[in-house]
């Protein structure tokens, strides 16, 4: 083989090194623009599908095994909102010692504090007074709360009070209260629960409780600093919190929420996300097929309340589909989060070997096989996806 042979087939090698190199870190859009990345981001990738975990325990801090296993698939996780505060007393305690665990393991994860911005859950020691038991003897706190009309008494569901955002000195507290946090615990940012500020409860104010809620997430990413992550769930449509916001959660916690419509309504938002350099979490919790009946006998037989294991069994049964969903909207910084709940026990421990197959990057945008049909495909560097958002079904071909 003479020098100049050889030189081709080298430069040839390079060039597709280089090009396989590039698919793997590609931040092309499906629409063909390109993802403006921020440094306090996590490191994205398409090798796999890429994953977010957020989970917690309320009796107990994870074993080193079990931060090793989750901080083995990811690089991005948030600590659930009680976190370890039977064992530690309170939530942010829990939060910090976990997070420092995985920083141990990886010192380039992103993990997040939790807090919410509708219901006063008393697991931190910011919140421990928002109890019945304690909340009149704190007036101070109580004013934060939301009243039923025409009364004294508190607003509630299941005796966890409720926030008003309308209140200026409560949306001081909470921005201060939340940095403060992220600051104890040693976090990369924050997920944020609940964008409505409870709007249905006093409809004749829907504009000024949108406003008043973009006001307060512009403010808490303002105290929390530019090189923390704010992610708020459900918030890719929340017009006045879209701008303050890195990351939206899209929460499937109803089987309205899996619809075909609005999957198809989500994909564009996922790449509206995306071309604001925002990213996206995909959450599914399988749990939500129990609404629907039809899915609850088609799987394991029987519409009653399931157990740990069925709804093991279920996500395991289903992953394929979901998984689909995913990926058919997916753009550069999307993540898929699965499972069929909020708790350590609920999904992230599971081993779903799908989830770890290569993938590699998007090579188009998705297609829809009829203008106005609901079955989709997407090619991938290592996958083949087709799916049915109306049967319900879908089938991964894996090329390696």
């Amino acid at each position: 083989m003479n020098k100049s042979v050889r030189m081709l087939n080298y430069l040839f090698l390079v060039t597709l090194f280089c090009s396989s190199l590039m698919a793997q870190n590609s931040c092309v859009l499906s629409d063909g623009n390109t993802f403006q990345s921020k440094e306090f981001y996590p490191k994205f990738s398409w090798e796999v599908t890429p994953q977010y975990f957020m989970f917690g325990d309320g009796t107990r801090l994870l074993s080193s095994k079990e931060v090793a296993t989750i901080a083995e698939k990811t690089t991005f996780i948030c600590i659930e909102k009680n976190h370890a505060q039977k064992t530690l007393k309170y939530a942010e305690i829990g939060a910090k010692q976990e997070i420092a665990a995985f920083k141990a393991v990886n010192p380039e994860i992103k993990a997040l504090f939790y807090f919410n911005s509708a219901y006063a859950w008393p697991f931190t020691s910011y919140n421990e007074n928002f109890t019945k038991k304690n909340i009149y003897q704190h007036p101070e706190l109580k004013k934060f709360l939301i009243k039923k009309p025409n009364s004294e008494e508190l607003e509630h569901r299941n005796n966890i009070f409720q926030f008003d955002v309308l209140n200026p000195e409560f949306r001081e507290w909470w921005v201060n209260t939340v940095a403060k946090g992220v600051e104890f615990s040693g976090a990369d940012g924050v997920f944020i629960d609940q964008m409505h500020g409870f709007v249905w409860l006093r409809n004749e104010k829907k504009v000024e409780v949108e406003k008043a809620m973009g006001e307060m997430m512009t403010n808490l990413k303002a105290k929390i600093g530019p090189d923390k992550i704010l992610i708020g769930n459900n918030a890719s449509s929340v017009t006045d919190v879209f701008p303050a916001i890195d990351a939206a959660m899209f929460e499937h916690y109803n089987a309205k929420k899996l619809s075909k419509e609005s999957l198809l309504k989500e994909w564009a938002e996922m790449l509206n996300n995306a071309k604001a350099g925002k990213m996206s979490i995909f959450r599914i919790g399988v749990e939500a097929e129990w609404d629907n009946a039809q899915g609850v006998e088609a799987t394991v037989g029987g519409k009653h309340k399931p157990s740990e294991k069925e709804l093991e069994l279920l996500s395991k049964e289903r992953l394929e589909y979901y998984q689909a969903c995913f990926l058919i909207g997916a753009q550069p910084y999307s993540y898929f989060q699965y499972g069929w709940g909020w708790k350590l026990s609920t999904g992230p421990l599971v081993d779903y070997p799908e989830l770890l197959k290569p993938l590699g990057a998007p090579k188009e945008a998705y297609k829809r096989t009829t203008p106005k049909g609901w079955e989709f495909t997407r090619e991938f560097e290592h996958a083949s996806v087709w799916l049915d958002t109306e049967k319900k079904e879908a089938k991964i071909t894996w090329k390696n």
